[in-house]
């Protein structure tokens, strides 16, 4: 594992060195400051079965409301910002209502990109759309580490050089015990798969959270159908909890449908854990869809089986 990352980092830095010393085209100075308000609300009416019980519940699916913006300096520098919160819509008013999301202060320019402030490590968002069920039971953290949003970090996000882009988060222990954390991504492609026919990404974390991760995903368009593969190694940075496993997902619209599958996969020490999730997005316009899907789990490792049924709105403002 450690070999793995040290390989990793040595490609990185190579790649990033690249990137760097190419030509970029400069931001314009004509641009006005911007200011954008936005916010998702994602609520639905849930049957859960964790093995132990099951109950009825409303869930508010990591609805969000935030800020983002920016506003030029030069010919070639822009601040930005984004300042975002969860809030949770489905329970009474308590202090777990509004939540720190991705919040943080940073300069864009021919450089590329570099903030500080608290945001998803570079190995959560090389993710890109490989995550059919993402925010909802079925969300790869269920059974992946690296799902991390950090604080006291420190973020760059390269240009694109034909395709290919580098990022790299640089998390600060607050802990004299506890090593600083690093986080770094090569990937290819457009992630919408608007500029290229797949995108491709790789990447690993040391000592983020307590763990070391390798991971690679891959996704194209098959047809109609866009098809998917993450695969993650997984260990805890004293060498324990070795882990490894991989998620496959496919979608494909049917009109103003959506039909969406995921199975995942992590192979433990103590036992294998599976998850097997589909459903179908119907969508009203761009803003506003209806959703059911189902996730069943098959845990060995605390020996149980779950379930989870739900259907919901969303609308994006």
């Amino acid at each position: 594992m450690a070999h793995m990352i040290n390989s990793f980092k040595n490609t990185f830095f190579v790649a990033g060195a690249l990137l760097l010393s190419a030509p970029y085209t400069a931001v314009s100075a004509a641009d006005e400051p911007t200011f954008d308000f936005y916010g998702r609300i994602n609520v639905s009416l849930q049957q859960s079965d964790d093995g132990a019980g099951s109950d009825s519940e409303v869930v508010s699916n990591a609805s969000r409301i935030g800020v983002k913006g920016g506003a030029q300096l030069t010919d070639t520098l822009e601040v930005i910002y984004q300042l975002e919160w969860q809030v949770d819509v489905a329970v009474l008013g308590s202090d777990d209502n509004l939540k720190s999301r991705n919040q943080y202060i940073g300069l864009r320019g021919n450089f590329g990109e570099v903030t500080i402030g608290r945001r998803d490590t570079v190995l959560k968002t090389l993710q890109g759309d490989i995550d059919a069920f993402s925010d909802y039971e079925a969300d790869v953290k269920a059974l992946f580490e690296g799902e991390n949003r950090t604080k006291n970090t420190l973020s760059y996000y390269s240009p694109k050089w034909n395709q290919f882009a580098v990022a790299a988060s640089y998390v600060v222990s607050e802990d004299d015990a506890v090593d600083d954390g690093i986080s770094m991504a090569v990937t290819y492609g457009d992630e919408d798969l608007d500029d290229t026919s797949y995108y491709l990404a790789a990447g690993m974390d040391s000592k983020v959270e307590g763990y070391d991760i390798i991971r690679a995903v891959g996704y194209t368009n098959v047809g109609e159908t866009m098809v998917g593969l993450m695969w993650q190694d997984q260990e805890q940075v004293d060498g324990t909890a070795q882990a490894d496993g991989y998620v496959v997902s496919a979608q494909r619209p049917f009109g103003k449908f959506v039909a969406k599958v995921q199975y995942q996969m992590m192979d433990f020490e103590d036992g294998r854990d599976n998850s097997l999730a589909f459903g179908a997005d119907y969508k009203f316009s761009k803003s506003t869809k209806v959703f059911a899907w189902y996730t069943g789990r098959d845990l060995e490792t605390i020996n149980a089986d779950q379930s989870y049924v739900a259907i919901g709105i969303e609308h994006r403002f």
